[in-house]
């Protein structure tokens, strides 16, 4: 009882956090459900309870979602997910732990590099982008930030940045939701898991939507290099623990 009630107190900071930057709801909580559960039933769960944070936002701005932009991302995003899942369910134990925890901390700089690289972006730019960060999402799930400078340089800022990548994200999600439970890996328990987890985080996210549109530009990156370099380091601790 007292890890659910710290895991749901994480949710609903992890779903204030996700409102006000866009993403990185998944990286506050994955350390803390990954102990609990193992990565390979945590990341099914952190699945269904993004694809309800990811609609709250969707919902919150949904008269600010460019649809281009969505369809562009998630078209080719969708079958890439499906993939990275199966692959994900594959892998040996210890290793989904180990490679989550270093890709996380991987995404500050490949996140920075991407930002000073493309200063503007366009259909085929976000379809890329889709395919590469939607596989990448099957496997490692916390992939938000690897995402962001594309949308970013698409023109969308502020409600329609997080309405659009949420919309984008949601569509990639439900792929992988589909993928998990095809392959067995999401149960009945694993859903209702999910949907508890993701109603906290669709309350911390709108509790801070008037908050949103005054965050500047450096404390979103600040925040989120801090939350993804912890949250990378006590995966990568965690796999290599499984490992031995």
């Amino acid at each position: 009882m007292d890890q659910w009630l710290v895991l749901l107190s994480v949710a609903l900071a992890a779903g204030a956090l996700s409102g006000l930057v866009g993403t990185g709801a998944s990286l506050l909580l994955l350390p803390v459900l990954v102990p609990m559960f193992g990565a390979v039933e945590a990341i099914p769960i952190m699945a269904v309870a993004g694809f309800l944070a990811n609609l709250s936002r969707a919902l919150a701005w949904w008269r600010s979602i460019a649809w281009n932009a969505v369809l562009a991302y998630a078209l080719p995003g969708m079958p890439a997910a499906a993939l990275g899942a199966y692959t994900l369910i594959h892998l040996p134990a210890g290793w989904p732990e180990a490679m989550l925890g270093l890709f996380i901390m991987a995404l500050v700089p490949i996140r920075r590099m991407a930002i000073a690289r493309f200063s503007t972006a366009g259909i085929g730019h976000l379809a890329l982008t889709g395919a590469v960060v939607g596989f990448l999402t099957g496997i490692f799930l916390s992939t938000g930030p690897l995402s962001v400078p594309a949308f970013l340089a698409f023109g969308l800022v502020r409600g329609a940045f997080i309405a659009t990548e949420a919309a984008a994200s949601l569509l990639v999600q439900a792929a992988k939701i589909v993928s998990f439970r095809e392959f067995g890996a999401i149960t009945v328990t694993t859903m209702m898991r999910g949907v508890v987890i993701g109603g906290a985080l669709m309350a911390g996210t709108f509790l801070v939507r008037p908050l949103a549109a005054s965050l500047g530009d450096h404390h979103f990156r600040t925040m989120m290099d801090v939350v993804t370099l912890v949250s990378g380091a006590w995966l990568l601790a965690l796999g290599l623990g499984h490992l031995h």
